[in-house]
């Protein structure tokens, strides 16, 4: 007698994905945020707002210089002991940081001490975020049908605006707080409401079964033993191609969001509520935009709907930066929202694209290395060089417009050049079957 079958492996899978991503990045954005509003002056306090905000904004940046080691080290595990362990682990590290910074006493209670800690657990979070990533695609993607891999990919890209919903709500709730409160303990509620959502992701997680193509990989015996060594020797080129197409995917959001927050209260003196709701309203309208992002993607061709969409990001913050400035609501929600929703087409696609240019038995380092490269170089500088940008020429958005067009540039080379190594590699791979059934 059969058992009844459970829920299809692919939804499940990508429901475990997308889950998993949200925790994840709810986790990371909710640091994010609090550098933005509050970690200055808690950690980093100083006569001179800017000092403290860079500051602020430089333990932000700490979190990415892990990223890389940690996407070599899961990526490594990940390709040899699978990818469904990685992601477990990957989850609770997160939310042992996060709780933690949550529990942290101030710079006036511990003196330096304080700072010291917060960069440790603020590195313990790159770590977990470095190794997430890459499995969490990987898990939706390997258990897709044939001809979805990109859509279902797409899930997990869907962790990141669910997770700055979360992380938005809670902040929106805590920053009602007259300010004394919500710096002395208000600011806190958001990192420690972190652990019930850890609990959740967990035990989703438990329940995805590993990924087929890796168990097939694995029964065959095709692990390689040295996977990060391997990708890099064989596949640097794409490795550097692909950490380049997911630039204003990954810099972009940290632009429109952790810099934006920073930039409109400090420098347009809006107030910090007015900006946490627009933004809330952005991403919902992003939430919604990825999914249909991706379908589209798979009927034009992922190539030629990733450049169209780079290309479109060099253009959309001039729009947006006037918008924005006109201090109006609903002008501020329509003007990151043409950004946010064009430059999340890019990040929504890229994770299945960028996939398939690497081997099984190489993928979830390969695509770790790039993805968490490209977040080092360019997502956790962003607010940092936007924030030295705008004290450098207070009053002028347009050095901040054309640095966001930098970006998506970057990206645009980045998607061009990986299409052309896919194709290269399409064909080389045709050439050797041929002659292969030529000759039986």
């Amino acid at each position: 007698m059969h058992r009844s079958a459970p829920a299809p492996q692919p939804v499940r899978a990508a429901f475990a994905a997308f889950i998993g991503t949200t925790v994840e990045f709810y986790d990371f954005y909710t640091y994010a945020t609090a550098a933005a509003l509050v970690l200055g002056e808690v950690f980093f306090p100083s006569t001179n707002h800017f000092v403290s905000t860079l500051a602020s904004f430089a333990t932000f940046a700490v979190g990415f210089i892990a990223r890389p080691l940690s996407g070599a080290v899961f990526g490594h595990w990940g390709d040899r002991l699978g990818r469904k362990k990685m992601l477990l682990l990957t989850m609770f590290l997160m939310g042992v940081a996060t709780t933690g910074i949550g529990l942290l006493p101030s710079y006036a209670s511990i003196g330096v001490w304080a700072p010291v800690l917060l960069i440790l657990l603020r590195i313990l979070q790159g770590i977990a975020v470095g190794g997430e990533w890459g499995g969490a695609v990987l898990m939706s993607s390997e258990h897709a049908p044939e001809g979805r891999k990109t859509f279902f990919a797409s899930f997990p890209q869907m962790g990141s605006p669910a997770g700055l919903i979360l992380s938005l709500i809670a902040f929106r709730l805590v920053t009602s707080l007259d300010h004394a409160s919500f710096v002395a303990w208000g600011w806190r509620l958001p990192f420690l409401a972190g652990f019930a959502l850890l609990t959740i992701g967990l035990v989703i997680r438990v329940g995805v079964n590993e990924s087929p193509e890796f168990e097939r990989m694995k029964a065959a015996r095709e692990t390689a033993k040295s996977p990060v060594k391997d990708v890099l020797k064989s596949h640097g080129y794409p490795i550097l191609l692909a950490a380049a197409a997911t630039t204003i995917g990954s810099a972009g959001f940290f632009f429109t969001n952790t810099f934006m927050i920073s930039y409109v209260t400090s420098y347009l003196s809006m107030p910090k509520s007015l900006i946490l709701d627009c933004l809330f309203i952005v991403t919902v309208i992003q939430l919604l935009s990825q999914p249909v992002s991706a379908w589209l993607s798979e009927r034009i061709g992922e190539a030629r709907f990733l450049s169209g969409a780079a290309i479109l990001s060099m253009l959309t913050p001039y729009p947006m930066f006037i918008l924005v400035n006109t201090q109006n609501p609903v002008a501020i929600v329509v003007g990151i929202a043409f950004a946010v929703v064009v430059l999340s087409a890019t990040y929504a696609v890229v994770a299945g694209f960028m996939s398939a240019a690497f081997p099984t038995h190489l993928r979830y380092s390969g695509i770790s290395i790039a993805y968490q490269l490209c977040c080092t170089i360019a997502g956790g500088t962003t607010p940092l060089i936007g924030t030295m940008l705008a004290q450098r020429y207070q009053g002028q958005w347009l050095p901040l417009a054309l640095f966001f067009s930098l970006l998506a540039a970057v990206s645009l080379f980045g998607i061009v050049g990986l299409a052309r190594y896919k194709s290269r590699q399409g064909d080389i791979e045709a050439e050797r079957i041929v002659p292969a059934a030529d000759a039986a």
